[in-house]
């Protein structure tokens, strides 16, 4: 199986690690960074989006390749093996891993989260994707969206394609560290993900969650400050998709 990497990253950062990563793990790679920098298997790209970047990166990929595996430069793999072994194992077309955080709020919300999608795929990880690439060809290139990888989601299974959460690969990274940032992360992914419901028409469970999730979020209050500010990201990104917010970027005037 002939496998190609993709990799994202806005800045400079964490790019000479991601390199030794994936020379150790013997995959060829291209990573789209926002930074030009001579260094091999790095191309510039001027950072107006991640779906952008992902677009661009795909015209790097190989025609004789079978999977593509898309991953944030900021990360840390574990277990990849095992999400390639999951996507042919499932026979799926598909697969993201799970993200591991060390500390801040989001330790308590991908508890929840994961627990949810071991059921219906409401979401998926943008840090860790594979998916084949004859599915690719018939969903890139992806629209403008703040969720890039719940649209990637929810177009794969709107064309009956199979997919899979695998919680036994997973990434770790950095996310928020308080509650307060917290808020700007949910406005953002979750103005996306009404974005990505646009765009796509994943199986009707996931659209309705989605069309009770307003209306769901007070209960997070009980939560404490995490579930309050949940819950205000949540309430101002589903606002922002209603005053129609259509951009595939983070706009810094929502963070004031």
């Amino acid at each position: 199986m002939k496998i190609f990497f993709v990799v994202l990253a806005r800045d400079r950062k964490f790019v000479k690690e991601k390199i030794s990563e994936l020379t150790n793990l013997l995959v060829p790679y291209v990573i789209v960074c926002g930074e030009q920098l001579d260094l091999p298997n790095v191309v510039y790209r001027k950072p107006i989006g991640k779906y952008e970047a992902m677009n661009f990166g795909a015209e790097f990929v190989p025609k004789d390749v079978d999977v593509v595996v898309f991953n944030d430069v900021d990360t840390k793999i574990h277990r990849f093996d095992v999400a390639l072994a999951c996507l042919e194992r499932e026979k799926a077309h598909l697969v993201f891993a799970k993200v591991v955080v060390r500390r801040g709020p989001q330790i308590l919300f991908n508890l929840f989260l994961d627990a949810i999608r071991r059921h219906v795929l409401i979401t998926a990880n943008g840090e860790l994707i594979l998916m084949r690439f004859n599915v690719l060809k018939e969903v890139f290139p992806i629209m403008p969206c703040k969720a890039d990888d719940s649209y990637i989601l929810f177009r794969v299974l709107e064309l009956g394609y199979k997919a899979i959460f695998c919680d036994e690969s997973y990434v770790e990274t950095e996310r928020t560290k308080s509650a307060e940032k917290e808020e700007l992360y949910k406005r953002k992914t979750v103005g996306g993900l009404y974005q990505a419901l646009l765009y796509a028409k994943p199986p009707i469970s996931i659209r309705l969650f989605y069309l009770s999730l307003p209306l769901m979020s007070p209960l997070l209050l009980v939560l404490g400050k995490k579930g309050y500010y949940w819950m205000r990201g949540i309430l101002l990104g589903f606002l922002d998709y209603l005053r129609g917010d259509r951009t595939g970027f983070w706009q810094p005037t929502y963070m004031e």
